[in-house]
């Protein structure tokens, strides 16, 4: 779904939350093209036999690979400017991982919108605090403090 408002509304979705994103179901294929690309194989994402003995009880995702899905995530419900031309990411202000993702669960986005600043004419950076829930668990896998860059 694309929610797009007017540019000149961007400044007042500061404090607002979206709704939730859809969920998206870790899986153990998704966690070991991670490991290839990312040349990061250690077995508790890996070895689901070997990572079975550890607290975890099985492998878990990397935690780089739920941030890194968080714009994708965001994207489905993330109010998008009219004439936009591009949007990159401009980095994060604060990451904390909170609990592992077990591969075969869901995780989905919320975000609330904290900041919105016309850097430059036309240049608008968000800044929103993304929380990734991990379906029927208390904790979410983590939160984080996204920062876009929107080219109108």
């Amino acid at each position: 779904m694309t929610n797009t408002i007017k540019t000149e509304d961007l400044p007042g979705l500061a404090g607002q939350t979206m709704e939730p994103s859809d969920w998206l179901e870790i899986t153990q294929e998704r966690v070991n093209q991670f490991a290839d690309a990312t040349n990061d194989h250690q077995f508790i994402h890996v070895k689901p036999l070997k990572a079975k003995l550890t607290p975890f009880g099985g492998t878990i995702a990397h935690g780089f690979l739920s941030l890194s899905l968080i714009t994708y995530l965001m994207r489905e419900n993330a109010p998008v400017p009219e004439g936009l031309k591009m949007t990159i990411n401009y980095g994060s202000d604060k990451v904390r991982y909170i609990a592992p993702v077990r591969v075969g669960k869901r995780i989905r986005a919320v975000q609330k919108i904290a900041e919105v600043t016309e850097k430059k004419p036309g240049q608008w950076l968000v800044k929103t605090d993304v929380t990734i829930e991990i379906d029927g668990e208390d904790k979410p896998a983590l939160i984080a403090e996204i920062l876009m860059m929107h080219f109108v």
